[in-house]
């Protein structure tokens, strides 16, 4: 069986599951006019979908339920990672990224765009095992500019707004990804520095900025010992996260 084929299948029936359908009929409708009946016989043959309610109803199984996750995660991250960071929209690109990278590597981004709970459709990214060990274990190398205090500078890593205008306007000011900027108040509304220029925002269009963040002088996450094994790992990730991403960038004419 064509592993992306199969994959296609299992990605049909999640968004079935996100949209409250569960026909037979909804799933070959999913699959459009390429629906071949053999692969999904081959994947009731494995116990990745079953049929529920004398046949009325198709499934995931737990572990195609499992499996499915992992590929919709892996996509809607990719999705984020080519809109937010290479401002590209590629639904190839993230169809491609989903097959070729390892659950390690998926965890890397995410941890890199600081966990989004979101695709730039509004499309909700499954949890991953960096997710909920976040709080504890790892500190995410992308921020708010909400979360820099009175004083700190930091590099914009991307803007997340669907609302042209407000990119435009943004753009306009010389907020854009890639640009230093410094706080330098933070109420009643927030003044940033760029490009040598002072700018009053709201609140709302900051916590839309995200920016790289700067990690000199901060220890371990709390719980972590310094040079332990756990902070180890979370460093060896972010930085093996932080080539990966360089290599695609260099892989994008």
């Amino acid at each position: 069986m064509n592993n992306k084929e199969s994959d296609e299948y299992l990605e049909r029936l999640w968004h079935m599951k996100e949209n409250g359908k569960d026909s037979p009929s909804d799933f070959q409708s999913a699959i459009g006019a390429n629906y071949d009946g053999k692969i999904t016989d081959e994947l009731f043959a494995e116990g990745l979908i079953m049929a529920a309610d004398s046949g009325r109803k198709i499934c995931l199984t737990e572990k195609g339920d499992e499996r499915a996750r992992r590929l919709i995660r892996a996509h809607r991250l990719a999705e984020c990672l080519l809109q937010h960071v290479f401002a590209r929209n590629s639904e190839s690109g993230a169809c491609e990224f989903e097959h070729i990278v390892s659950p390690e590597i998926v965890d890397s981004i995410c941890t890199l765009l600081g966990h989004p709970k979101e695709c730039p459709h509004g499309m909700p990214i499954p949890e991953g095992e960096c997710c909920r060990c976040f709080a504890r274990t790892a500190q995410s190398v992308i921020v708010p500019l909400t979360g820099l205090a009175v004083g700190q500078s930091a590099r914009i890593a991307y803007i997340n707004c669907r609302e042209d205008q407000r990119l435009h306007k943004l753009d306009g000011l010389c907020i854009r990804p890639g640009v230093m900027v410094k706080v330098h108040q933070t109420y009643p509304a927030y003044v940033i520095e760029c490009e040598g220029v002072s700018v009053a925002l709201d609140k709302e269009i900051i916590s839309n900025i995200c920016v790289w963040q700067e990690n000199k002088g901060h220890g371990p996450a709390e719980g972590e010992a310094a040079g332990g094994p756990a902070h180890g790992r979370r460093r060896r990730r972010m930085r093996f996260g932080k080539m990966f991403v360089g290599g695609l960038l260099n892989m994008i004419p």
